[in-house]
């Protein structure tokens, strides 16, 4: 199933599709035609969905909203990575109007509840489009079971809330919310987003390791790194894996 809502010839479209490779390649490809800023590709599933660092991002065909959204930034390009963490404020944000989920945030933008994964997000640029970024969104909506080898570390908004919730519903103010907090990051810069980000954190204040560097999440900093204290410095990583660490672990 194909379907392509236009309104103003520059307004951005949503194009809805069933079962494709990637929502990421085919924002992009509408990138490159010339598609509006802010259009969007929602599709039901994915054969060749993926995460960050590689990952492949596995979803059940209509129990998830996928979402790639199309946008030429107002920024340089050096500031380009803070939109992962604006998206992740609009995707928590959406989640508790639309679903009166609590999500908090996991360095860098994924969206947890407790410890499970909830949403996740990934921007990329590419060469081939100069001046144009895709925001990918996956979010469990439905799902009431998972994978043996997720069973452990995902939810869902139904296993989360108990209740079904309306993808659409979903989507409508997820396109509003990433919209309004990318003008933010833009208009006022990266302050308001750091303070949202702040208040939803499910990092700070634990004990995480992030390539090799162990201590307590203490601050993110102005250009989007975490700030860890291992007991004798504080340390800025702007990039990596993190992993949360038992408190009995103590500081290393």
């Amino acid at each position: 199933m194909t379907d392509r809502e236009v309104g103003d010839p520059g307004a951005p479209a949503v194009v809805r599709l069933g079962v494709v490779e990637s929502t990421q390649d085919i924002a992009f490809a509408l990138g490159a035609s010339g598609a509006p800023d802010g259009s969007a590709v929602v599709a039901d599933s994915q054969r060749s969905g993926r995460g960050r660092r590689g990952r492949p991002w596995r979803d059940e065909p209509g129990a998830s909203l996928l979402c790639s959204i199309l946008i030429r930034p107002r920024l340089a390009l050096a500031r380009w990575p803070l939109l992962s963490l604006a998206a992740g404020v609009a995707v928590t944000q959406a989640l508790e109007v639309t679903a009166g989920v609590a999500g908090r945030l996991k360095w860098p933008n994924d969206v947890v509840v407790g410890r499970r994964k909830l949403a996740g997000i990934l921007v990329e640029s590419r060469p081939t489009t100069p001046g144009t970024a895709v925001i990918g969104i996956g979010i469990n909506i439905g799902q009431t079971r998972f994978l043996p080898e997720l069973e452990a570390t995902a939810t869902s908004v139904r296993l989360a809330t108990g209740r079904h919730v309306d993808r659409e519903a979903v989507l409508g103010t997820l396109l509003g919310e990433v919209a309004a907090w990318r003008r933010r990051l833009e208009d006022h810069g990266f302050a308001p987003i750091r303070e949202a980000w702040m208040a939803r954190s499910a990092t700070l204040g634990a004990l995480v390791q992030v390539e090799g560097v162990r201590g307590r999440a203490v601050d993110l900093d102005a250009d989007g790194a975490l700030v860890i204290d291992d007991g004798r410095e504080r340390h800025r990583v702007l990039a990596g894996e993190l992993v949360e660490e038992p408190e009995h672990a103590g500081r290393h």
